[in-house]
Formats: structure tokens, sequence, C-alpha cells
């Protein structure tokens, strides 16, 4: 991964107990009950993402990612002690992208682990071989985070069968892998939730067709998303099909806004951006990272959860939004108490 030298403007204090603890159906909430912050430059509202459509005007396009969730982490041992094993992508060589946190709940990442250690889950031995993408990823300088490994056996079948949804500390208990899933997810691959398309229910997509909103898919598997304060995400496959390309032309060309739901849609569009501005179908592995500094080039509006301080993902949103009113967004989700997290609350941002 890329160790960012530019950081967020945005500054807010984590809230005490911001975090959804549970999706929203286990606290009694539809999917698309949870609450929406709408964010303009004339102000902010507070609403429920059932009130998408009315946000949104005929003629803007909504871009989801397709991408479903796969088990990606399991228990295991290094060295004799207790750990838990994140699997953050297979590569195109037959290599895995694996991290090692500690046990039982994934709290933190371990960094002392060394090339030629071997991480036994079941079945499977997996040999640390190199630091991922390199050595000295990690922005402290301390150890290495991610690693590239061989699995000694059928890891994808392993996790198939033993493993579960990457989770942290902070849910309150284990939910099954059907909470990790989007309406849209289709194409298995992400080791963590998209999850910013979880409020969307097949009734708000009809919503907003019948609004005159398109809808466009993209495909991009999500890594890992447990990054250090300074570092950037990983290298994420990716497909922009021609006909979502050819919409977000067309949607462009008559005025329309661009809408990501999330970081993953927004890199991926971006990616499948050419020399000229313009967007064709690509697809591949993308190390494009959206910042202030390398701000979008077709993405006009933003859906949203809510990143932590410091987060790199703050920087995608500052670059699709800009500063002040990401600044303005937080300053309402901290003061009215919004969730935090995968399954907490959501924000459109439309600068």
């Amino acid at each position: 991964m890329t160790v960012l030298t530019e950081h967020p403007a945005t500054r807010f204090p984590m809230p005490e107990e911001a975090t959804a603890p549970a999706p929203p159906e286990a606290r009694g909430l539809a999917r698309d009950q949870v609450r929406l912050l709408v964010a303009r430059p004339d102000g902010v509202v507070h609403a429920r993402f059932r009130d998408l459509p009315r946000h949104l005007e005929p003629g803007d396009l909504v871009v989801v990612n397709t991408s479903a969730t796969v088990p990606a982490e399991a228990d295991a041992t290094l060295g004799g002690r207790a750990v838990v094993v994140h699997v953050a992508s297979r590569l195109e060589d037959g290599f895995w992208v694996v991290e090692l946190r500690t046990a039982p709940d994934a709290a933190r990442a371990i960094l002392d682990a060394r090339p030629g250690d071997r991480v036994a889950s079941g079945p499977v031995e997996l040999e640390l071989l190199a630091a991922y993408p390199h050595e000295g990823s990690s922005p402290t300088g301390t150890g290495s985070r991610l690693w590239r490994a061989f699995a000694h056996g059928d890891l994808r079948s392993h996790l198939d069968g033993a493993g579960r949804p990457i989770a942290y500390g902070y849910l309150d208990r284990r939910y099954p892998l059907s909470a990790y899933q989007s309406v849209f997810a289709s194409e298995p691959g992400s080791a963590e939730m998209a999850s910013a398309g979880r409020p969307f229910t097949h009734a708000l997509l009809t919503r907003l067709i019948a609004r005159g909103v398109g809808v466009a898919p993209i495909t991009l598997h999500t890594g890992v998303s447990s990054q250090e304060v300074g570092e950037g995400p990983q290298p994420e496959w990716f497909d922009v099909p021609a006909a979502t390309a050819r919409m977000v032309d067309s949607t462009r060309a008559a005025g329309g806004r661009v809408v990501a739901v999330g970081t993953t849609v927004t890199r991926a569009l971006e990616s499948a951006v050419g020399q000229d501005g313009r967007i064709g179908p690509a697809r591949g592995w993308t190390e494009r990272i959206v910042t202030p500094a390398d701000p979008p080039r077709v993405v006009d509006g933003l859906v949203t959860g809510w990143h932590d301080p410091q987060a790199s993902h703050l920087l995608l949103v500052e670059a699709v939004a800009g500063p002040p009113l990401t600044q303005a967004a937080y300053d309402a989700a901290v003061a009215r108490h919004y969730r935090w997290h995968e399954f907490g609350d959501s924000a459109l941002l439309l600068p």
C-alpha cells in the first residue's frame, strides 16, 4: 500500500459509543431506516435513508458496487500463540495477501511476524513470504501489517467452510455472512463489506428509478479496511463495464450528477478515467487513490458511511465534497450522535 503524505483537513472528536454495535435489523430498524445526513453548500438536512430519492434529481445517476462479501477471517496460530488471520485478497500469481491480528477479537494488528513464519489455520498452513506490497509499507516503520503469503492447502475452501466475516471488537456479537451483503451483491470477492450500499432495498431502488434516477453497476473487491493513520488502501481488483461507462458519460453530458455509492465505487470509476478525462470500460488491479491533490474527474456526489478521524477514506470524501462541506457534515453528525462503521448511519454529500 501507499504511505500517504497528505492528511485529512477534517477534525472531529470520535464520539463515545458512536459505533453501531449491530446491524440495524438487530436494533429494530429496517435496512433503509438508518439515518441519512444530506450535506449541500446551503446547509445540512437530517433524514432517513429511505428518503434518498427526494434528495436526488431526475437525470442523476447512482453507481453501486456489486461485490459480495466472502468469509475472510479465521482462527489460527503463529508460533504456538493464538491469532486471527484476515485474508485480504488472492493475487493473480496465486499468492494471498493476509493480515495477522490479535485473538480473540482482532482488535490490533500483529507487527512482529517475520518472513518464513508459518501460520496454521485448520488444514491450511500460510507461509509468510514478504511484506506486502513491499518492506517498510507500515507508516509507523515498525513491522509489517500485510503479508504476501503462500497457502499450503486450499485456503478458499477452508474459509468457505470454517471462516467467518471479518469483524472487530466493537460489535456486540458475531453476525452471519448474510448481514454483510447488500442487495446488489452478486460477485463474490470482498474481504470486507462495501458497506455504503447496505441500506438500499429493492423498494428504494424502485422509487429511485420511478423518479428518473439511473442506477448503474461496477465491481470492486475490497481488501481489509484496518489501515493505520497515514496508510492508503491496498491495490484492489475492479471492473467498470462498458454500459456503465456510457451511462456516466451521457449523464454528465446531459447535466446530471454522478453519485458514487461509497469510496469503492469512487475508486473504481476514477480508475477508468483516461488521460482525456473521459471514462471508458476498464478492469484489473487499481492503485488509484483519490485525494484533494488528485481529485475525482467524473464523480460529483457521494453516498458514504462515517469514517474514523485521520482515516485515509476521509481524503477521498474531502476530494469529492471539499473540506468545508466535509467538516460541516462531520460536525453535524457528531452533534446529532450518528452511528459509525459498517452497520451505522449514512451521508449524502452533494457539493
